[in-house]
């Protein structure tokens, strides 16, 4: 149990098929990203708050957190004062760990140290005061000498760059870092479109058409038209995910936390925590429910031929469903703990990772998997498999990025750059078997050390280090032509990155985490889903 509820404390909030990636209510708990779903899933199943009757959806944002670190400041706060009511004047030597404040014995023993602490800073201060006096004393009869005042440093005075090898920055969290002007995209550019009652987990662009599909904790998906001829403003279609008790479709009140275009733009895949995949056509009509799994669901990924469907959930499975009549046409039963994402090698072959720490490479009609790589030493957060599907890469909270070759069992590369885990990673869409064959293939990887990094995987060296956002980035997407990279954070910012020279070239600040940053297929718009509901979608032509 306490490694679930410190599941929930990781991080700045989140959520993800697997925190933030995507971040999830379950039954009024606020689940980290989605990395951390299936924690908050655990921790929902062994305390019983799965069979209230909470209405997650009206808890705000980050509640267990925000009571759990009040009642840790009650605790530090007790420690302070003296058995006759009053109050120390200095601060505890240092904070409480969530399971030391309910130790009595821990408590006791910082109690005692804090005391002292102070004693001895007292008895300190008062020879320091004796020395000082004296020396005031043996000067007075010398000729004072002026002094001129020096300008001390401002605080939180550091800088943050773009540039290959870029310094880590001290972040002062408490007040958010200014935009360049010359950067930072005017009002007139970016679209926020509301409709969502709680966080918009997820979002990503039909592949034909200026359609943008978001999924949010409010039980919700959402398509909302963008194009040029939608009369002058966006409209949205409401997709409600409904479950059915006592003969009626009443709303699920789960979050929905994955969705995936079919590659023709015509349908619309959603995954949600009621355990159901569902398939709605372009115009927001519910064609398939799909319903195996036995707990929510972390992802899905229709396969390049669009036949196929294949999602992973909490259930430690991954299903590969009939997109024409709904049907599981196989479950792979072979990990060992939730499956937290999916990726097509091509259209009968996919790779998925867990908890367990295990890749899995399976194949539809082989009862076992083709392959398997082990090598991480946590949970593996998300793979993928490069353009060509020769090589998989692997992103954990062990804070490594590996890529695999289904020609050895061990990792080609064992990249370690990171200081916090990496929550996802993406391959550029160039090199050979893209429609930029004559560029370079890279690698970006987001982490909760606030930096993106971009990788040359042919070498197995970073080339650029990405250090404007302060707070966990969530989300990494490049343009269709792999000259520009797209991150989001819990910083609010979404940045817009040269990936030849690392420079930041667009930045936009929203008002809420950013969860997820798509483009448009002609590369020309980024859309952002973030933490307040909002979606946002930044028009980048000239």
């Amino acid at each position: 149990m306490v490694c679930f509820l410190c599941g929930l404390l990781t991080g700045n909030r989140g959520g993800r098929a697997g925190l933030i990636r995507k971040s999830g209510e379950k039954e009024g708990l606020s689940t980290l990203p989605l990395s951390f779903s299936h924690s908050a899933f655990t921790f929902g199943i062994e305390s019983h708050i799965s069979q209230s009757n909470i209405n997650g959806t009206l808890v705000p944002p980050a509640a267990l957190i925000s009571i759990l670190q009040k009642g840790l400041q009650y605790v530090e706060a007790e420690i302070s004062i003296n058995e006759d009511g009053t109050v120390f004047d200095g601060r505890p030597i240092e904070s409480l760990s969530l399971i030391d404040a309910v130790m009595p014995d821990v408590v006791q023993t910082r109690q005692q140290a804090f005391r002292e602490k102070l004693a001895q800073q007292q008895a300190s201060a008062a020879a320091a005061a004796a020395a000082a006096t004296a020396a005031a004393a043996a000067a007075a009869a010398a000729t004072p000498v002026a002094i001129a005042p020096q300008n001390p440093p401002k605080n939180g005075e550091a800088t943050v760059n773009g540039e290959e090898n870029g310094a880590h920055a001290i972040n002062n969290h408490s007040k958010p870092m200014e935009i360049d002007g010359d950067v930072e995209i005017p009002p007139n550019k970016a679209t926020v479109l509301r409709g969502h009652e709680s966080e918009v987990f997820i979002c990503a662009w039909n592949p034909v058409s200026d359609l943008l599909a978001s999924g949010s904790g409010d039980s919700t998906a959402r398509i909302w038209n963008l194009n040029e001829n939608s009369n002058g403003g966006s409209t949205q279609l409401v997709l409600r995910h409904c479950i059915r008790e006592g003969g009626h479709d009443v709303p699920s009140n789960k979050d929905v936390t994955s969705l995936d275009w079919n590659s023709d733009g015509t349908l619309l895949a959603t995954g949600s925590y009621d355990g159901f995949a569902r398939i709605w056509t372009e115009d927001g009509n519910l064609a398939s429910t799909l319903g195996q799994h036995k707990g929510p669901i972390f992802a899905l990924k229709w396969n390049k031929k669009g036949n196929y469907i294949l999602s992973a959930g909490v259930d430690k499975t991954t299903i590969i469903w009939d997109a024409h009549t709904g049907e599981a046409k196989q479950q792979f039963p072979f990990h060992s703990a939730p499956a937290l994402d999916v990726d097509w090698q091509n259209n009968t072959t996919f790779a998925s990772c867990s908890t367990d720490m295990c890749i899995h490479v399976c194949r539809l009609g082989c009862d076992r998997p083709v392959k398997t790589f082990q090598g991480h030493t946590n949970e593996v957060n998300a793979i993928k498999w490069d353009p060509s599907g020769m090589l998989l890469a692997s992103c954990s909270d062990d804070m490594t990025l590996k890529i695999w070759s289904m020609k050895q069992d061990t990792c080609v590369h064992d990249l370690q750059a990171h200081s916090k885990e990496i929550y996802t990673i993406k391959w550029s869409p160039t090199g050979p078997g893209t429609s930029n064959p004559n560029s370079n293939i890279m690698l970006a990887s987001a982490s909760f050390d606030s930096t993106v990094r971009l990788w040359d995987v042919e070498r197995g060296v970073c080339i650029h280090t990405l250090t404007k956002h302060q707070e966990p980035v969530y989300s990494v997407a490049f343009s269709p032509d792999g000259k520009y990279l797209a991150s989001g954070s819990f910083d609010k910012c979404v940045h817009i990155w040269n990936t030849q020279s690392g420079t930041l070239v667009h930045s936009y600040r929203g008002t809420g985490g950013i969860f997820e940053v798509c483009w448009n297929a002609r590369g020309d718009k980024v859309g952002a889903s973030a933490s307040d509901g909002s979606v946002c979608v930044l028009d980048l032509r000239k």
